[in-house]
C-alpha cells in the first residue's frame, strides 16, 4: 500500500508541475517535479513493489527531462531530430552456447504454440533462445516488448491486411527495438530499417523536412509489402526474412550457386552473409520467447499504452511549437508523435499527429493565427498575474507588437484562460545536409555506435537528478538511482547536451 500511496503522491505533484510549466512558472514546476521524483526514489526501498515504482520513476524522469530541456534551463537544438542506435548489429555479432536442457524445454513450448509462421527448432535457434534467456538478452526483449505495445495494434492490422504472418512483428523488435528513429551503421533508417533506395521503391518519400522511413505507420506498410513481395519471389518465409536482411540479389545468387532454395541448407553451406546466417535464427528465437513470455521471466511487464492520436492537416508551413501551444502540450511530446519530421517546422500538407482528443482544439488554435504567420507566431494561454508586459517579455517581443496582433479588449486586464496570439520572431533553421542519409549517418557516427553502457543524466531540478544507466538496445531501463550534488551542475549540463545524440 505504501508504494501505491507513493505513486499517487508523485503523480499528483507531477501533474501540478506540468500545470506550472505550461503557465510559465518554472520555479514552481521544478519544486513539484522534485517532490514527485523524491517520493518515488524513497519508495524504491520496498522490494515487493520495486519493479512497478522503478518503471513509473523511469517514465517520470524521461518526461521531466523533456520539460527540462525545453523550458527550464538546458539548451537543445530544435532542428536536431536525434537518432537511436539499432540493436541488431550487436545481436548478430554474438555467438552463444547451447543448453541441452533448454532445447527440450523449447520443444515442449513449440508443441503448444500456435503460429502463422512455421517455427523450426535447431541448435542455432536454441543458442539465441539461450541468449534471450540471459540477463542482457532478457533486457533487450523486455524493452522491445514494452515498446511493442505502443505500436502492436497498428502493426498487426497492417500485417494482416498485407497477408504477412503476425509473428514477423519481431523483425521490428530486432531491427530497431521499436524505435522509429533507429539508424544503423549503413544508414538504414526507421523502425523497419529501410535504406533510402528501397524506401523510395515502396513509397517512403524524403525531403529536407521529413523522412517517411521514420514514420511508424508508413514504414510498417512498406515493410509488410516488401516482405510479401519477397515471399512471392522465393516461396518461403525464411528466405524472405533472409532477403529482407541482405537483399534479394544475395539470396538469389546463393540459390543459383548451390541449387538449394532452403535457408538452413544455404546457412550450412555458408553462402549467405554471416549476419544473415544469424538473422533468421535470432528472429525465430525472439518469436518463441515472445510467445512464451512467462517462461522467460517476461510475463509481468508493464507495457506502454497503445499510441493513439488525432491528425491535423497543416495548411501552411507551421512551427511545431505553435502546434504544441495549441494542444497545451510540450514540444517534445508533439515531436515524438511525429518522428518523421526532421526540423522544427511541419511543411504545408503534412498530417500532424496530436494527442488524442486535442485535434479540434489544435485546429481552433491554429485558426487564430494567419496561415502566413504560422511559421513564427506562438499562442499564449493567460494565467493569473499575466500582463501584456510580462507576456511580451516572456516571448522577447514588444508590448506594441503584442497589441497589434490581438484585439485590444483581450489585452485589457487579460482574463485567465484567454488565448493570445504572440508575434514571436522565428529563426530559420540551419540547412539540412544535401542528403538525409548523410545526416542520419552523421548522427550515428556522432554517437560512435557504442555497444556498451552509456550514462545519461536526467535532471528533475536544481541538482536533484536521477542517473539512468542504459544500453543502446535497452534505452530506458532504469538500473539504479542516486543523487547528484548541486556542484555537479556542469556535468549535468554536459550530459543534457550530449543526450540528443543518443535519444529521440
Amino acid at each position: 500500500m505504501e508504494a501505491q500511496e507513493a505513486v499517487s503522491f508523485a503523480e499528483s505533484h507531477f501533474q501540478k508541475g506540468k500545470g506550472f510549466y505550461h503557465n510559465g512558472e518554472m520555479d514552481a514546476a521544478r519544486r513539484e517535479f522534485d517532490l514527485a521524483v523524491d517520493k518515488l526514489m524513497a519508495a524504491l526501498d520496498c522490494p515487493q513493489s520495486r519493479a512497478s515504482v522503478e518503471r513509473r520513476l523511469e517514465q517520470m524522469v524521461e518526461a521531466i527531462h523533456h520539460y527540462d530541456v525545453e523550458g527550464m534551463g538546458a539548451g537543445v537544438d530544435p532542428d536536431d531530430p536525434g537518432f537511436d542506435e539499432s540493436p541488431l548489429e550487436e545481436i548478430l555479432e554474438m555467438t552463444f552456447p547451447i543448453d541441452p536442457k533448454l532445447k527440450d524445454k523449447v520443444k515442449e513450448e513449440l508443441a503448444a504454440t500456435v503460429s502463422q509462421l512455421p517455427l523450426e527448432l535447431n541448435d542455432a535457434v536454441v543458442s539465441y533462445v539461450n541468449y534471450f534467456s540471459s540477463e542482457r538478452g532478457r533486457r533487450i526483449m523486455a524493452y522491445g516488448l514494452r515498446r511493442a505495445a505502443r505500436y502492436r495494434p497498428m502493426i498487426n492490422r497492417i500485417l494482416s491486411a498485407e497477408g504477412v504472418p503476425l509473428e514477423l512483428i519481431q523483425l521490428a523488435q530486432a531491427e530497431s527495438g521499436f524505435m522509429p528513429r533507429a539508424v544503423s551503421r549503413a544508414s538504414a533508417t526507421g523502425m523497419w530499417q529501410f535504406m533510402a533506395s528501397r524506401g523510395t521503391e515502396y513509397g517512403l518519400m524524403r525531403s529536407a523536412y521529413h523522412d517517411d522511413r521514420l514514420d511508424p505507420e508508413k514504414a510498417t506498410r512498406a515493410a509488410a509489402r516488401h516482405l510479401k513481395d519477397l515471399y512471392n519471389e522465393f516461396g518461403d518465409w525464411y528466405l524472405a526474412m533472409a532477403a529482407y536482411n541482405c537483399g534479394p540479389m544475395n539470396v538469389s545468387r546463393a540459390i543459383e550457386r548451390t541449387g538449394y532454395a532452403d535457408f538452413w541448407e544455404l546457412r550450412r553451406r555458408n553462402v549467405l552473409p554471416r549476419d544473415t546466417n544469424n538473422y533468421v535464427p535470432a528472429i525465430l528465437a525472439m518469436i518463441i520467447v515472445a510467445k512464451n513470455a512467462k517462461d522467460y521471466g517476461l510475463g509481468d511487464l508493464e507495457e506502454d499504452a497503445p499510441l493513439v492520436y488525432d491528425t491535423v492537416q497543416m495548411a501552411s508551413p507551421t512551427n511545431i511549437a505553435l502546434v504544441a501551444d495549441a494542444a497545451e502540450r510540450s514540444v517534445t511530446e508533439i515531436r515524438e508523435m511525429n518522428p518523421a519530421l526532421l526540423k522544427s517546422v511541419a511543411p504545408a500538407g503534412y498530417a500532424m499527429r496530436v494527442p488524442k482528443g486535442t485535434g479540434s482544439q489544435v485546429v481552433s488554435g491554429l485558426n487564430l493565427v494567419p496561415a502566413s504567420n504560422r511559421l513564427s507566431f506562438r499562442l499564449h494561454k493567460v494565467v493569473e498575474g499575466d500582463t501584456p508586459t510580462t507576456i511580451a517579455r516572456r516571448y522577447s517581443v514588444s508590448p506594441a507588437a503584442l497589441f497589434a496582433a490581438n484585439s485590444p479588449e483581450l489585452l485589457t486586464g487579460p482574463e485567465p484562460g484567454t488565448i493570445l496570439v504572440v508575434p514571436a520572431v522565428y529563426k530559420e533553421p540551419r540547412q539540412l545536409r544535401k542528403k538525409h542519409t548523410s545526416a542520419a549517418g552523421h548522427s550515428a557516427r556522432k554517437r560512435g555506435h557504442r555497444s556498451g553502457k552509456t550514462t545519461v543524466i536526467a535532471s528533475s531540478a536544481h541538482g536533484k537528478t536521477v542517473k539512468v544507466a542504459r544500453r543502446a538496445s535497452t534505452k530506458r531501463s532504469v538500473t539504479r538511482t542516486r543523487r547528484i550534488s548541486p556542484s555537479s551542475s556542469g556535468q549535468v549540463a554536459s550530459a543534457r547536451r550530449s543526450r540528443r545524440t543518443t535519444a529521440n
